[in-house]
């Protein structure tokens, strides 16, 4: 992970940690601390056992928490590769959003992110 760039607000930064990138919002930097706020817009996870970047699950988070972490995890997302996620966040069927389920997925996420990054935290 390199050192975050300035982010500003309403920007959206991504975070990759194994086969899944968390794509989120900034809310505000508090640069004094290094932190950034940012809101959970969607987790997207490479099928298990694949190689193409084709096959995916999309998790709308967009109901869920957010999060304070430290700005040197982030990085600016490149528009061409959340545009079309963005397009299918918004047209999920209302059945597919399950925000139980949602909410697992960000916190296995946050789990995992906190054993590879450990000494980000710190």
């Amino acid at each position: 992970m390199g050192f975050a760039l300035k982010f500003k607000s309403g920007q959206i930064v991504s975070l990759e940690c194994g086969d899944a990138c968390l794509h989120s919002e900034v809310i505000q930097v508090v640069e004094a601390r290094q932190v950034c706020w940012v809101r959970p817009l969607m987790l997207v996870v490479l099928a298990s056992g694949k190689e193409s970047s084709a096959e995916y699950t999309l998790s709308d988070l967009r109901d869920g928490v957010d999060l304070l972490w430290p700005l040197s995890l982030f990085r600016a997302a490149v528009d061409t590769e959340v545009i079309s996620l963005l397009t299918q966040l918004h047209s999920l069927d209302s059945k597919k959003k399950d925000a139980v389920i949602a909410s697992r997925q960000l916190r296995d996420f946050v789990d995992r992110v906190w054993e590879a990054y450990r000494s980000a935290f710190n």
